[in-house]
């Protein structure tokens, strides 16, 4: 019997007429993962807390690459608004191959939880751990239940879960120090670590469980993503990080393609880590 010809480069990596929903879609890196999937030729359903923002996400992005994506304002902590996003999915696309949980509560970018991060370990404020708990964590679980159960219906689907490299070792607690600071004041929480830790366990649960129905689902750690950070944060940043500097926040969009396409084809229940070098010393 002849052996099939093996796909070309181009089309492993193309996710033409695949439909994906990314949650978290208006941030940082989101805005990229919409753009990088739309070009790849899917359509996207951009969620995010903040309605205009995730609008605004989807049009821009559809401006410059085509395609098609919608705005969507979800809750991820909530149940009920998981579901409608996934019907609303449905109703639009009629299939949901693709999930990237990317949304998260980051300390660097949330104003009201960066006024809060000067507190130690022992005074950190319970209300903050768990809503840190609840977005990043149960949030993706949601996302996970719900859309999974179309992904078993339909015997096919690839997800994400987006962690941190502050999920596979401990925060260097150091960068946070300030010039001149006698007593340290500044942390990166624990409760960040810890969910980031959880999402990756998530991914190797859901891998073997649903590894039978044709679903695969692995982890992306990005770390060091440049974002106008304080220059004495870049400054000790780029001195811990073997390859010397901050990653831009388009060099995640590769990562995100091979995870979500056919190029990672026999990948499941990974971890990509994305980090400059950061994790191996």
């Amino acid at each position: 019997m002849t052996e099939p010809r093996s796909p070309t480069a181009a089309s492993l990596f193309d996710l033409s007429g695949r439909v994906a929903i990314l949650t978290g879609g208006a941030g940082l890196l989101g805005k990229q993962y919409t753009q990088a999937l739309l070009a790849a030729g899917s359509r996207v359903v951009v969620a995010d807390l903040d309605a205009d923002a995730a609008a605004v996400a989807a049009e821009t992005a559809v401006r410059q690459f085509g395609g098609e994506a919608i705005g969507m304002k979800v809750d991820v902590t909530r149940c009920d608004d998981v579901e409608r996003m996934a019907a609303a999915t449905l109703d639009r696309f009629g299939r949901i191959d693709i999930l990237v949980n990317n949304a998260a509560i980051d300390p660097k970018l949330d104003a009201d939880v960066a006024e809060r991060l000067a507190a130690t370990f022992e005074d950190y404020p319970l209300p903050l751990w768990q809503r840190s708990l609840d977005v990043n964590l149960t949030g993706a679980f949601l996302c996970c239940q719900v859309v999974g159960r179309e992904m078993v219906r339909q015997k096919r689907g690839v997800i994400v879960n987006v962690s941190s490299t502050y999920g596979v070792v401990a925060p260097d607690q150091r960068l946070y120090q300030r010039d001149g600071e006698v007593e340290q004041t500044l942390f990166k929480p624990a409760a960040y670590a810890v969910t980031k830790a959880g999402i990756a366990h998530l991914t190797r649960y859901l891998a073997t469980y649903w590894a039978a129905h044709g679903i695969r689902v692995n982890t992306l750690t990005p770390h060091g993503i440049y974002s106008a950070q304080e220059e004495q944060f870049v400054r000790r940043y780029n001195e811990r990080c073997p390859m010397g500097r901050m990653a831009r926040s388009d060099e995640m969009n590769g990562p995100l393609l091979f995870l979500v396409s056919d190029a990672s084809s026999y990948m499941t229940g990974a971890n990509l880590i994305v980090d400059g070098g950061w994790t191996a010393w």
